[in-house]
């Protein structure tokens, strides 16, 4: 029985400013109609396994049960109150299955990867089902195509079955080794993806990290509901040592195996891995949004809120979204991330907060803000609620533009129709609800003195949220 454990908690800040702590890279839609996460929850379909378990953060739970909800699909959400990285994780993970009574064979598989050919990857996992129910950790190694030098690399020991007992693990190397590890054909990329028995690793677990397996077995121990969710014990998950499984398990056991995965895969890791897995045009510029481009070649260009127009330039990657904009040379994609320390250390807030902000209610976007006003497009989903609340420092201007709002003020209960606007003064308790059929949208005008998110004193909420959520 194959049981997919979805990791879900990752970051992706080389790929900063579209992806940002709000927003990371998973929940994009960045190379079809589909978020990463999604297509991930899809490629499921092609196997024959139970339900998954989701691992994310707490923080963005609302956008994993939406996205799942979208994908048709069912599976256990489970939230970590903080990152610790893979191998905690997949144990609290293979502790939940194991719950059940079964011993079933975990397939791990990070949410934002990329994979082009469905076949040959159900073929891999396969191939690598025997191996996992004779009880070796199988990892799978990417056939590489050129000496990518943002990758790790596995070595190949003997053969395995359809696969090959794991050598050694290679940290990424600089160009030169990159280039050598490509002619030298003996070694893979790895993925990060594993197909491994729940008792197999948390044995493995127990010998090599006693106290990672204590914390995160008081974890699941002391896990409780939250509406649709399982909240991990966050104490007992957060003592954890943070450590990915390759450091933690893989690098020191003696039954790490790899199956070869060729099936056009990337983890998307950074802008230029972006741009390889995109069609370009007759001068290599692959483009999205409106841009115009003249004599501009092996460039990407993202526009996302107004025209990018690019004049004699090459190897360029520019992103716009409405608060930032990011011009880089590609073969410095791999730096975007230092740069977001960068600009974290600053004390910049582009790093984590996003412009288009989801919510289990809806979304709003920012359209403008000064030193003592913002403006906000608000979208109320049908039957969407906010939480009966109060501001301490500002007051709101609710204009509505389409749909029918349902407005509680204090106590009075209304209608704001398409048109019409109310006036939420500063200290009022007050509620935003959509009773129609199709989404309301309205213009928000908040004036006052301070306008941070945390300013909400929650009284009554059908989502269970805190106050900064």
């Amino acid at each position: 029985m194959i049981q997919p454990v979805i990791l879900s908690g990752g970051s992706g800040t080389r790929l900063w400013p579209l992806s940002r702590e709000q927003m990371p890279k998973q929940f994009l839609r960045l190379t079809s109609s589909e978020s990463l996460l999604q297509q991930t929850l899809a490629r499921l379909k092609g196997l024959s396994a139970q339900p998954p378990i989701l691992m994310g953060h707490h923080a963005h739970r609302f956008l994993m049960a939406e996205q799942l909800r979208e994908s048709g699909l069912s599976g256990t959400l489970v939230l970590e109150p903080e990152g610790r990285n893979t191998a905690p994780a997949i144990a609290c993970a293979a502790l939940l299955a194991r719950q059940t009574g079964e011993d079933p064979l975990l397939l791990v598989l990070p949410a934002d990867h990329v994979i082009g050919d469905l076949a040959a990857f159900t073929q891999s996992v396969s191939c690598a089902e025997p191996l996992a129910a004779q009880g070796y950790l199988v990892t799978f190694g990417v056939v590489p195509t050129y000496p990518e030098t943002g990758y790790g690399y596995i070595a190949c020991g003997s053969p395995l079955g359809a696969g090959h007992q794991v050598s050694s693990f290679i940290e990424k190397p600089n160009a030169a080794r990159a280039q050598h590890l490509l002619e030298e054909g003996n070694t893979l990329w790895n993925s990060g993806m594993f197909l491994l028995q729940a008792s197999t690793y948390l044995s493995q677990l127990e010998r090599l990290q006693p106290a990672m397996l204590a914390a995160c077995q008081k974890a699941v121990d002391e896990a409780h509901g939250d509406l649709d969710f399982l909240r991990l014990g966050e104490d007992a998950f957060c003592s954890s040592p943070a450590e990915s499984i390759d450091y933690a398990v893989m690098e020191h056991c003696d039954c790490a195996a790899v199956v070869p995965l060729d099936a056009q895969w990337s983890d998307i890791g950074s802008f230029d891995a972006l741009w390889a897995t995109q069609t370009p045009d007759n001068a290599g510029n692959v483009v999205s949004g409106d841009g115009m481009l003249t004599n501009t070649q092996r460039s990407l260009v993202i526009a996302k809120h107004r025209l990018v127009a690019t004049l004699g330039v090459e190897d360029l990657i520019v992103v716009e979204t409405s608060d930032s904009v990011l011009v880089a040379h590609r073969n410095q994609a791999q730096q975007v991330k230092q740069l977001v320390v960068s600009l974290t250390q600053a004390g910049r807030r582009e790093p984590h907060t996003a412009p288009f902000v989801h919510r289990p209610w809806g979304s709003f976007q920012a359209m403008d803000s000064g030193e003592r006003y913002q403006v906000k497009h608000i979208t109320v989903k049908p039957g969407g609620r906010l939480s009966l609340q109060r501001h301490h420092h500002r007051a709101e201007h609710w204009v509505v533009v389409n749909g029918t709002a349902q407005v509680t003020v204090d106590e009075r209960t209304f209608l704001v129709s398409e048109n019409q606007s109310t006036y939420i003064p500063i200290g009022a308790l007050h509620r935003l609800e959509n009773p129609g059929k199709i989404p309301l949208e309205l213009i928000e005008v908040q004036s006052g003195s301070y306008l941070g998110e945390d300013d909400i004193e929650r009284l009554d909420d059908v989502y269970a949220r805190r106050s900064d959520e």
